[in-house]
């Protein structure tokens, strides 16, 4: 007996950002337009709030060029941003005041699941993830 096996097609885009602070605002117009070319239908203004979060942690925290990698596979959106900084980063429990400390709570709070990874060989440092689930009303070509 013959059984079906069903290929799982992964969407993915990788964009190479400038190490400044004009980055953030960048970033989330690609996150967005990414969204709307896959036909994502699910809460993008989630999405594009944690990828500002994290690259505006890596600018201000990282080293060198962060990368975002944006993905979508079986009802999961992941984006990771990378920077050259090795550091793996942690929620603090009560920020230091009003000005920081609260990005991570907010990615906590609001993702399925987020962590840190040690970057592939090649490419020091440590990519920051988050997870959310997410329905495409379609599938892109």
């Amino acid at each position: 007996m013959a059984r079906a096996v069903r290929a799982t097609r992964i969407q993915r885009a990788s964009w190479t950002l400038s190490p400044d602070i004009s980055s953030t605002p960048i970033a989330r117009h690609l996150v967005r337009a990414q969204l709307t070319d896959w036909g994502y239908d699910g809460e993008s203004d989630i999405a594009e709030l944690l990828v500002s979060e994290l690259v505006t942690n890596a600018l201000l925290h990282g080293r060198g060029v962060p990368v975002i990698t944006l993905s979508f596979r079986e009802g999961t959106l992941r984006c990771e941003v990378e920077d050259e900084n090795p550091a793996l980063l942690q929620v603090r429990e009560e920020p230091d005041n009003d000005e920081n400390g609260r990005g991570l709570l907010l990615v906590d709070m609001l993702s399925r699941s987020w962590g840190t990874d040690r970057t592939r060989a090649g490419r020091p440092g440590k990519a920051v993830w988050f997870e959310l689930p997410a329905h495409p009303a379609y599938q892109a070509s």
